[in-house]
């Protein structure tokens, strides 16, 4: 027969504990529901879905923006620098008929071919140098008096002839060649003399072993000389027949105003083809026209119409009378 024990009577720690926690459990929020699962959500999705369904969004989108031919109207950076360049050829070609500036490359070209054609010839000489001392030296000892001179005998003759090439070239590109039958001798006759010493000592019959290469060689110089002598005064003169102002109009450097043999035929004064006469002029005093050309001639060398071409053969022939 068991005893029961009485039951402790609480104390007032006790109440107060048990009323705290009574306050804390009605003030506290409740707990969140328990979260699903990594691969899935509320609505049955998983993130493979999820996944999926945002790649068609991202193709829907894509598909749309590539209709659009916007981003090809756009020039790239390469396609601007061609438009560039080809804009400044345009230009540059439109310059290119300009009346002045085709004088201005004329002019510019003129003196380029001088200065070359010069400088050239100098170089000849001075090749030639070598052979014309070896000619007039005759076997001199080396530092003898003889042997010094002989040196100076190629200096002078090359700078008369330059003398007289370079006035002949001045004066072509100044429109007045000079053609004058004196000046052309002297020059042949400078030439030849350089010729002649260069290529005497080496000739068969001033040698005892002929060697043609070796001959070649000594007449290099004299020979372009010759050459650039001969050429310079033709060259000058086709640049001093240039008439860039009237040619671009009609597509060529050396056009001419082509006057038509139909329509009114009234011969124009002598004063209104002046140009024309003067040109002329050029042509006789290069030689490239006889001193009294017939109508025929002028106008197949200026390429003007017949009625120009009798107006400047009957003024050239006034003022001849």
């Amino acid at each position: 027969m068991s005893i029961a024990m009485p039951t402790p009577e609480p104390s007032p720690e006790d109440v107060s504990r048990a009323l705290a926690e009574i306050e804390r459990h009605l003030t506290e929020p409740p707990p969140p529901p328990p979260e699903p699962p990594a691969d899935s959500d509320e609505a049955g999705e998983t993130r493979r879905v999820r996944r999926l369904r945002a790649e068609v969004a991202e193709a829907r989108a894509l598909a749309e923006l590539q209709t659009d031919d916007t981003p090809l109207l756009l020039d790239t950076p390469r396609l601007r620098k061609r438009r560039k360049k080809a804009h400044e050829a345009a230009r540059l070609h439109l310059l290119g008929q300009d009346p002045a500036m085709r004088a201005w490359q004329a002019a510019r070209m003129r003196r380029l071919l001088v200065a070359a054609a010069m400088v050239a010839l100098t170089l000849a000489l001075a090749w030639s140098t070598a052979g014309v001392q070896h000619f007039a030296a005759e076997g001199a000892p080396t530092w003898s008096p003889s042997w010094v001179f002989a040196w100076l005998v190629e200096p002078f003759m090359s700078i008369a002839l330059l003398v007289v090439v370079g006035a002949r070239a001045y004066l072509g590109t100044q429109g007045q060649p000079l053609n004058d039958r004196k000046l052309i001798r002297i020059e042949w006759l400078f030439l030849g003399l350089t010729l002649g010493m260069n290529a005497w000592p080496y000739l068969p019959w001033s040698t005892d072993e002929f060697s043609l290469s070796r001959l070649v060689l000594h007449v290099l110089g004299p020979i372009v000389a010759v050459a650039i002598v001969t050429a310079l005064p033709i060259i000058l003169a086709a640049f001093a027949q240039l008439d860039p102002t009237r040619g671009a109009a009609e597509g060529g450097v050396t056009g001419l105003t082509y006057s038509a043999n139909t329509g009114d035929r009234v011969r124009r004064a002598a004063a209104e083809v002046a140009p024309l006469i003067e040109r002329v002029q050029v042509l006789i005093a290069a030689g490239e026209l006889p001193t009294t050309p017939s109508a025929y001639k002028i106008q197949r060398a200026l390429r003007c119409g017949m009625d120009d071409a009798r107006t400047v053969r009957d003024a050239l022939a006034k003022e001849a009378a």
